[in-house]
């Protein structure tokens, strides 16, 4: 079981179940919308209960995928392909340890070019 929330608590989540490794997304769209890059991890829709969901605001950043925010503090959350039945949820939000490690960047042809990627983990250009 793992939990988390949202900056100011408007919004909060239970995981049931053992977490998978989370990766990077450094698109442009997961830049904008966290501000650097999203490290989440999918979780099966079932798994996941949201207390609060009234309180998220979803974006339509795509016809692909909707992303979930606190509309109160402006917590990135949640990465929904509606069509699938998984959820991605950033690994930020998760309160206490997660017992994960990260295991591949995603999309690194977008990254800003400020950092550089040096851990040493696959890297996607897509």
């Amino acid at each position: 079981m793992h939990n988390g929330s949202c900056l100011c608590g408007a919004v909060s989540f239970t995981v049931d179940g053992d977490l998978a490794a989370p990766n990077a997304c450094h698109c442009t769209k997961c830049r904008k919308h966290t501000g650097h890059f999203l490290v989440s991890t999918g979780v099966q829709k079932t798994d996941l209960t949201v207390t609060g969901a009234e309180n998220v605001t979803w974006y339509s950043s795509s016809v692909k995928v909707n992303r979930g925010f606190c509309q109160h503090c402006g917590s990135t959350l949640f990465f929904d392909p509606p069509h699938l039945d998984w959820i991605a949820i950033s690994m930020g939000a998760f309160d206490g340890p997660t017992h994960t490690k990260m295991d591949l960047h995603i999309f690194v042809a977008d990254k800003g070019d400020y950092y550089e990627i040096t851990d040493g983990l696959p890297q996607n250009l897509q």
